[in-house]
C-alpha cells in the first residue's frame, strides 16, 4: 500500500518551507519514502507531492508518523496538506467485498 501527501503552499512560503524541511525528522525505516515532487503554478501555488511505501500492518504506525514530520510545517502561511492511504486495486475490492 502507498500514503500520499499533497501539500500546498503559496510561493512567498518557499524559504520558510525549506528551512524546515532540513530540519525534518527521519521517519522510519519500514517506510519507504518517494519524493517529494514538487510543482509551480500561478493560480495554484506551490504543490508538493510524496508517496510513501509500506506494509499494510504498519499503517497506523505510518500515518503517525508522516503527520508527526508534516507538522514541523504549522504555522507556515498558507500551509496545507492532504494525507490518504491508497491500496492496491485487488486490497481495494476486497475492502468492497468482492
Amino acid at each position: 500500500m502507498v500514503i500520499i501527501s499533497n501539500v500546498t503552499y503559496p510561493p512567498e512560503s518557499t524559504k520558510e518551507i525549506a528551512k524546515r524541511y532540513l530540519k525534518a525528522p527521519v521517519l522510519p525505516e519500514f517506510l519507504n519514502k518517494k519524493g517529494p515532487y514538487v510543482s509551480a503554478s500561478k493560480t495554484g501555488g506551490m504543490n508538493s507531492i510524496t508517496f510513501y511505501e509500506l506494509s499494510n500492518d504498519r499503517l497506523a504506525e505510518g500515518l503517525k508518523a508522516i503527520g508527526e514530520s508534516l507538522a514541523i510545517y504549522f504555522g507556515v502561511p498558507g500551509y496545507k496538506y492532504d494525507l490518504k492511504p491508497y491500496f492496491e486495486l485487488e486490497e481495494g475490492l476486497a475492502i468492497l467485498g468482492l
